[in-house]
């Protein structure tokens, strides 16, 4: 048992930020697979579409900060930056917001985040509905963020 502790306590020892709360499997998103596109586009309508715009293309001016401070919300399509991160990145900010996600404990933003009111299958949907309208050259490079991550926490993880 004591072992057991000692290695959970490593691992978030030797883990970054994101790394940290990173969700369970490798090869999270699933871009492919008919259903959860079904259920992502109807989480996508439902939650995220208001701010991010319904074909993905975010708000105005999203990279200078209004008034308050805050930046308006970013496109998901192939002309925002939603693409250059991996996959467990995107699910972490999604569900535990972009402060507990990046670490950044003084950040402020009006993106919320999700957990208790999504579940994790239907955050994994709406990335995946997502993921899937960016055209295919877009998703091949941020499958190869995927990996680079990959190869990143196994390094670490030695």
């Amino acid at each position: 048992m004591k072992f057991r502790l000692c290695l959970l306590a490593s691992c978030l020892l030797t883990s970054t930020g994101c790394e940290r709360l990173r969700p369970q499997p490798e090869g999270l998103l699933r871009a492919d697979d008919p259903q959860v596109l079904a259920q992502g586009r109807v989480v996508y309508e439902q939650r995220c579409a208001a701010c991010h715009g319904a074909r993905l293309e975010g708000q105005p001016d999203w990279r200078v900060r209004d008034a308050a401070g805050l930046l308006p919300a970013p496109p998901h399509d192939a002309s925002g930056h939603t693409w250059h991160h991996p996959d467990a990145v995107l699910f972490n900010i999604t569900k535990h917001g972009v402060a507990k996600a990046a670490n950044l404990k003084d950040y402020q933003s009006r993106m919320p985040a999700f957990e208790g009111s999504l579940t994790d299958a239907q955050i994994v949907a709406v990335l995946s509905w997502i993921k899937a309208q960016w055209p295919e050259e877009i998703r091949r490079q941020q499958e190869a963020v995927n990996e680079a991550a990959e190869r990143n926490r196994r390094e670490v993880a030695k």
